[in-house]
Parts: structure tokens; sequence; C-alpha cells
């Protein structure tokens, strides 16, 4: 269904849940994935990302608005007669052809989070095209259900980039924490077709860009720590996803890490972590960044000084916004979607 975004149906910012401080809101949206997650297994409230002292991040999320007159495509299903989560929305600038496309992978620790809270809606501004998706988290699926659902959308949004004025060789992926985690499995897999299943086969998943905002990567650097590991250590966000302890499931952790399929032609990489992050520790990046250099992957690593487990200051989105207008656009087209002049 085709939506025009205009400020007459934009969302109430103004309710109070918008205005509640942060630790209130995490607390709220905590327990209340707790109370539901047994009656409604499929209607998972959103995350709220940790927000640093030092980050700019608003609080009534207005900032997330797409742009006045962005045509908006709301739960398109990208697998036929799928899973519930496996949906996407499709943001378009007002004007423009073939469009680069940036696809948004929320975070959520694969158990929570919605394609509703869409951090790539700035670069609409830009000219990009923004495609925000859900996939089925890990008390639906184990691993690799997830990244065979990115794939599965990338392969859609392919299939059908032509009646949406998108150009199908101008895809990038960005994505934060598990989200991060999954981009960053996308870019790394492109040339790996054990993870293509089901639909529009005929396409490629393999996109030409990839931005990785504090992801996991080794589940076995992670959290093995003797302290806690005594502490149920399957019931780790990460030993959900794998299927049970990470200690106890090594070959299940490589095959969820995006270093294990490093080669030579990935695309290239934005790499941005928070070196007070402490979910995600910034080794995981780290990791990531040493195998793409090593193997001759073009690789920008951006550290944010003082950020935790989550950030999104201007300069940080501009850092991401000229990443993707350097590779997802060739020469002969400006980044607005218009061809460009002959002289």
């Amino acid at each position: 269904m085709l939506y025009k975004f205009s400020s007459a149906n934009s969302p109430d910012y103004s309710h109070p849940l918008y205005k509640t401080p942060y630790n209130s809101r995490l607390i709220f949206l905590t327990g209340l994935l707790i109370c539901s997650w047994a009656a409604f297994p499929q209607q998972l409230s959103n995350p709220v990302p940790q927000v640093p002292t030092n980050a700019v991040i608003p609080t009534n999320f207005s900032q997330m608005r797409p742009p006045e007159g962005t045509r908006i495509f709301r739960d398109i299903p990208y697998v036929t007669n799928g899973h519930p989560r496996q949906k996407l929305d499709l943001y378009l600038p007002p004007n423009g052809t073939n469009l680069p496309l940036v696809v948004w992978i929320h975070g959520g620790a694969w158990l929570a989070g919605s394609k509703e809270m869409c951090r790539a809606l700035p670069l609409l501004n830009g000219g990009f095209a923004i495609a925000s998706i859900n996939y089925r988290l890990s008390q639906h699926a184990i691993f690799p259900a997830q990244l065979q659902d990115c794939k599965a959308a990338i392969r859609w949004l392919r299939a059908h980039a032509h009646e949406y004025g998108i150009d199908p060789d101008r895809i990038g992926v960005w994505g934060e924490s598990a989200g991060g985690h999954l981009a960053a499995l996308v870019g790394t897999t492109g040339d790996i077709t054990e993870f293509d299943v089901g639909e529009n086969l005929h396409v490629s998943s393999a996109v030409q860009a990839v931005c990785d905002w504090f992801g996991p990567t080794d589940f076995t650097t992670m959290n093995n720590s003797p302290e806690l590991l005594s502490r149920n250590p399957e019931n780790l966000p990460e030993a959900r996803l794998i299927g049970g302890p990470v200690h106890e499931n090594k070959d299940r952790a490589r095959r969820a890490n995006p270093i294990t399929y490093v080669t030579k032609d990935d695309p290239p990489f934005l790499i941005m972590h928070g070196d007070n992050d402490n979910v995600v520790p910034i080794n995981q990046s780290e990791l990531l960044v040493e195998a793409l250099k090593q193997t001759g992957v073009k690789v920008k690593y951006h550290v944010v000084k003082g950020g935790g487990h989550g950030f999104g200051a201007p300069q940080q989105l501009n850092m991401v916004r000229q990443f993707f207008i350097e590779h997802l656009r060739p020469s002969d087209r400006p980044i607005d979607g218009t061809q460009s002049k002959t002289p």
C-alpha cells in the first residue's frame, strides 16, 4: 500500500511515551516484551537503543520522520505466504529514477526490534531509496534464518527494482548491533549460495557497500568470562540465536561469524563502534576490520570516542551518508537520482 508522507499523517510525537526519560522507557518496553512474549511471540515491542551521555539522539524521535512528500510502501511481503516478520517498508524520495538503495536492518539482540525504527531515513534527503526490513527473530527460528531473510529481502528488492525506480546495481546495507552483525554477514556472503533459499533466486543477494554499526562478529570472544559463563550462558542473546551455549557450539558460532566468509571480492565496509560499548565489546569490530584489511577489502573504521552501545550525532550520520555516496554513485549519475547532463 502506498502512503504519501505529510505532517498531517505523521505520528503523534507529543505522546507521553516519547517524552519519558530513556531509562523509564527502557524498563517499560523490557517489561512489555517479557509479559507479551508467551502470549504474542510475533508481536514484539521495539527496542530503545542505549544512549551514551555524549550522543545526540532525539528524545522525541522526530528526526526519524521521512521528509515531506516521501512515497511510502508499507508491509511488503518479500516471501510469498511467509512468516509475519518477512515484510519490508520501502521509502522513495518524491522524485528521481535509477535511485541507489540502502537497506536498513534493525538491532535488538536478534530477539526484538522492528523495521519501524529506521535510522536510515535521513538518507532520503540525499536522493537514496530506503528499505527497512523485518526478519524472523531467534524465538521464531535459529540462525541462519535471520541471514536467509535479509538475503531474501534483498533479492526481492533487486527483482522488483525497476518497478520502484531503483537501480538494482547500487544496493547498500546498513545495520546496528544485531542488525550490524547481519549487515556484515550480507556483505561477506555475497558469493556464498548456501544462504540463498526460496524465491527470486535468479538475482543476486550481494550488495555493493556495507555499513556496520557496533555489530557482533566472533561470539566465542564476546562473553567468555568464567563469571558470565556460570550464569545460564544458554540465555545469552547469541546463544539463543545459534540454538545453544556458544562454548558448546563453536561450529555454529563460526557459521554465524561474518569473518568466516571474508574474501578479497567483498564490498567496501564502513565500521563504527563506541569505545565505551559495554554490550558489544569493541574487539568485535576490530576483529572484522583486521580480517578485511588482511584480505585486501576496502574498509574504513571509525571509533566513536566515549560512545556506548548506540550513537547518532550529525557528524556520524554524515560519515555514513558520504560513504554511501562514494560507493553507490557511478560517475555518470548524481546521487539525487537524475541522469547527469552531457556537456
